[in-house]
């Protein structure tokens, strides 16, 4: 595979999982649609403002039926001098692959892990002040501006911050697994990796005029969840699915086939029972089945248990050991903001 770039620009280096023989291309020994290869990519000459600029793949390959066939794909982007234009026209998705792979996967080998996080939080420092300095219309020096593409940014850099690559007293074969994972993973999946998504399943009965079969997303905080309700959290390998200690009999009962959270079993395996609450799980759990490509892990998870503690380790939102709360981290990127223009002006 090689990709190819309009004069300008220059291919710099590639990310991912592959061997390379001579600079220019990369070599697989096979390659599906769930796998990512990032190309970072540099200026060495002036881009003519309002013109645009093209990239090429190329994949040669050979099918499983012995043809050889080459595939080409190619993208042409205008060019601008205007950055507000920049940061309207930014995709979220594909900046955070980036964090992921570029300065996570491929530093924490090489470099300590509070290094590591020091140097993605200020990457994400430094774009929002880029924002705040040349973009943001003149506001209040007390106040966060975030762009709108990228609102959620500092979200996401804390559950990168928050994650088991970057987890100094995790087990070492969690995290050489993370690492190995997110060198491959595909763009739509790495949010979702990192920054689980999580919803509540024991009123699933009263969507009933909702087209969707998975139900409205709950922000990653101990504070959305109640001892009444039972919910589930994917990060598009693992599902957990945790059950309150005050949950309704006849709930656990149509869900599980269980009367008590006691009863709960170590080795779990979904079933449908014969109601239609179990019918909207299991359509729920073969949606996100088939939006993740995945399987997934499951497991019920229940309080005061080691499995109860494994899904709350993902509540990012909170303040725990592992780093500041979401609110705390928000005040802390503005302070840093807030130094770097005083120190500029």
């Amino acid at each position: 595979m090689r990709v190819r770039c309009s004069q300008g620009m220059q291919v710099l280096e590639y990310h991912g999982n592959f061997c390379k023989h001579i600079p220019t291309d990369v070599d697989l020994p096979a390659i599906d649609c769930d796998k990512t290869i990032m190309v970072t990519l540099k200026h060495d000459n002036k881009l003519q403002d309002g013109s645009e600029c093209a990239f090429q793949c190329a994949l040669l390959y050979t099918t499983v039926y012995g043809q050889r066939r080459i595939r080409v794909t190619t993208l042409s982007l205008p060019c601008t001098s205007i950055l507000s234009n920049l940061f309207r026209s930014a995709d979220l998705d594909t900046q955070f692959a980036c964090f992921l792979k570029q300065e996570a996967a491929i530093r924490i080998p090489s470099s300590p892990v509070l290094l590591v996080k020091e140097r993605v939080t200020n990457l994400c420092i430094d774009i929002l002040l880029s924002y705040r300095k040349f973009c943001a219309t003149v506001a209040s020096s007390g106040q966060l501006i975030l762009p709108e593409a990228l609102k959620l940014l500092p979200l996401y850099t804390l559950a990168l911050i928050k994650s088991k690559g970057l987890q100094t007293d995790g087990r070492i074969d969690e995290r050489s697994f993370w690492i190995n994972y997110v060198s491959s993973i595909s763009t739509p999946l790495a949010i979702p990796f990192v920054y689980p998504r999580m919803v509540a399943i024991h009123d699933l009965n009263s969507k009933e005029g909702d087209e969707s079969l998975v139900p409205p997303v709950i922000p990653l905080s101990s504070e959305h969840i109640n001892d009444e309700g039972i919910y589930l959290l994917e990060n598009g390998e693992d599902c957990l699915i945790y059950i309150g200690s005050s949950v309704d009999s006849n709930i656990l009962q149509q869900l599980f086939g269980i009367s008590s959270i006691n009863e709960i079993p170590t080795q779990f395996v979904l079933q449908q029972y014969d109601n239609p609450l179990s019918k909207k799980l299991n359509d729920l759990v073969n949606e996100i089945r088939h939006q993740r490509c995945s399987y997934l892990r499951l497991k019920l998870c229940k309080k005061r248990d080691p499995s109860g503690m494994l899904f709350f380790s993902y509540m990012i939102e909170d303040k725990g050991s592992s780093g500041l709360s979401y609110v705390e981290f928000l005040v802390h990127v503005h302070r840093q903001i807030q130094a770097k223009m005083s120190s500029s002006t």
